[in-house]
């Protein structure tokens, strides 16, 4: 079988579909029998939807005229289970999945109950069918979905895998923190419930401060796991998916960041993807932080850790919600320009103004008939910026790919190499 995909696609408005590029970008896409995207953006009318407390950093949204331009670049797979998927609340996600099922577009990983937003989504190719299970682990906890108990429903959200962080200190800090933790108070609220059998005991070694856990170790340190039971259930949507589709793919958003350098691979993301090829998936495309991650091949299964960002369009927003102004100091008596204006300090800083974020990697591979990896090439894409605001945050194929080095180093240690041969990146492994 034959794949593209393409990584964040956060859009607020139409696409052109006659710009400079266009046409090579479709084409490229077109190679594959399954095309996934991810839609980093709700889709509903303005003033169809009240905003949420929380947004995945902006409060996106784009009118459900945008998917028709999704299908003219050829996608036929997405999801939008991303930190962004609950910016207008319950109403806005379902409002989502109604435009994007009209597209007839397959997607997976957000659902009416728990057990909907956990099961795989079919697509059916003339050379295969391929199942899709999206998860997400970097998401405001209000967006889980719940599961259906006997008389209750289930309460609509995504597909999560809860990462569970502890900071591991030596013995003296900890017990410094331990102090802190004694003396300030802090924690009486957690031990008065904790007596009343609301709220778990602390295992031996470990205590908190507020929310946050510290476990007595050898040296200075950060523990990051899955939730067991979130790991356990997609496992056994991937057996599920195993019994019925030719081909597996895991479509994983993450915003995990290890240390100062955002490119970094951390080790949970990296646990959990391997852990998922152990169960049988195929492939995981990974996408979330707005920049390209290095590329493994496990198993001979392909993993991207991040895709980066296909379209990008953060200046973009038409309206914003009263919340998002006072995120910033201000109110909507001030134009979308102050508040956009505001939080990039004068259009100085922010994923826009990082090329990082405008540089992205369509990969095409190919597959045998178990599944394996046989061949895999990237095409290198930069989202435009500067040619005009009608082309903003569009992808291009990149004129300069210097970058395409960057990401070969960081895909070297994952024991993938790239070699630039007519415009594309092949890799072997």
């Amino acid at each position: 079988m034959k794949f593209t995909a393409a990584g964040d696609i956060l859009c607020q408005r139409r696409l052109p579909e006659d710009y400079e590029g266009f046409e090579e970008v479709k084409e490229y896409i077109a190679r594959g029998d399954a095309r996934f995207f991810n839609l980093e953006t709700t889709v509903h009318y303005e003033g169809e939807c009240y905003a949420c407390q929380h947004s995945g950093g902006t409060y996106v949204r784009c009118a459900p005229e945008v998917m028709e331009d999704m299908l003219k670049y050829g996608f036929n797979l997405t999801t939008f289970n991303n930190n962004h998927a609950m910016d207008f609340d319950h109403k806005g996600m379902e409002k989502t999945m109604e435009y994007v099922n009209r597209t007839g577009i397959v997607h997976a990983g957000v659902g009416n109950n728990l057990h909907q937003a956990s099961a795989p989504a079919f697509l059916e190719t003339k050379n295969g069918r391929v199942a899709l299970i999206a998860v997400n682990t970097t998401f405001n906890p209000a967006m889980m979905a719940g599961e259906q108990a006997r008389r209750i429903p289930g309460r609509p959200g995504i597909n999560g895998i809860r990462v569970a962080k502890r900071l591991i200190l030596p013995e003296k800090a900890f017990l410094a923190v331990q102090e802190i933790g004694e003396k300030t108070g802090v924690n009486e609220p957690k031990n008065i419930t904790r007596g009343e059998g609301y709220t778990p005991y602390l295992p031996e070694g470990v205590c908190e401060i507020g929310d946050m856990l510290f476990q007595k170790g050898e040296d200075w340190g950060i523990e990051e796991t899955p939730n067991a039971a979130d790991m356990t259930r997609v496992k056994n949507a991937i057996a599920e998916a195993r019994l019925v589709a030719d081909y597996v793919m895991i479509s994983i958003h993450t915003h995990q960041i290890v240390g100062s350098d955002k490119t970094t691979v951390s080790q949970v993301l990296k646990d959990i993807c391997h852990a998922l090829i152990d169960a049988g998936a195929d492939a995981i495309v990974g996408h979330g932080p707005h920049l390209l991650r290095a590329i493994e091949v496990y198993k001979e299964k392909p993993i991207f850790y991040s895709l980066g960002d296909f379209v990008i369009q953060l200046y973009q927003v038409p309206v914003a919600p009263e919340d998002f102004y006072k995120n910033y100091g201000l109110n909507s008596d001030s134009s979308v320009i102050s508040l956009l204006e505001t939080r990039s300090a004068g259009f100085t800083r922010g994923l826009m103004e990082d090329p990082r974020m405008l540089e992205a990697v369509i990969p095409y591979w190919e597959t045998d008939e178990k599944g394996n990896l046989t061949h895999l090439e990237l095409k290198p894409v930069k989202a435009n910026k500067g040619d005009g605001k009608h082309l903003e945050g569009l992808p291009q194929p990149a004129k300069d790919t210097a970058f395409m080095e960057k990401l070969a180093e960081m895909s070297r240690p994952f024991g993938v190499t790239m070699t630039m041969e007519n415009g594309v990146a092949v890799c072997r492994w």
